[in-house]
């Protein structure tokens, strides 16, 4: 047996407009962090020099800021979503919700 609300909330425009914004913005970030990801792996499989070339006099290589790019890149894409999350889309789910009580 299915709820009613439920029906309700699945059939509303605005749920369909919350499910299509959500997830195209999902996998937009998702093949971002995936292109961020590999190509960084690529990297240290197919260019070693590259990344082995140290730092000025030191002994870092200049694959440590790449890597911590690569982190810092997971963490703002990571607060982008969250942002966008805790604005548009709970502001959707929100009038949905609303919506569909009555």
């Amino acid at each position: 047996m299915r709820d009613p609300l439920v029906e309700k909330i699945q059939s509303h425009p605005k749920y369909r407009e919350l499910r299509r914004k959500r997830n195209s913005f999902g996998w937009l970030l998702t093949l971002l962090m995936m292109a961020v990801y590999y190509g960084y792996i690529a990297l240290i499989a197919f260019n070693k020099p590259f990344l082995a070339q140290p730092i000025g006099t030191g002994v870092s290589s200049i694959g440590i800021p790449i890597g911590l790019g690569v982190i810092v890149f997971t963490i703002v894409i990571t607060a982008i979503y969250i942002r966008r999350a805790n604005g548009e889309f709970d502001r959707l789910t929100a009038e949905i919700l609303k919506e569909s009580q009555r």
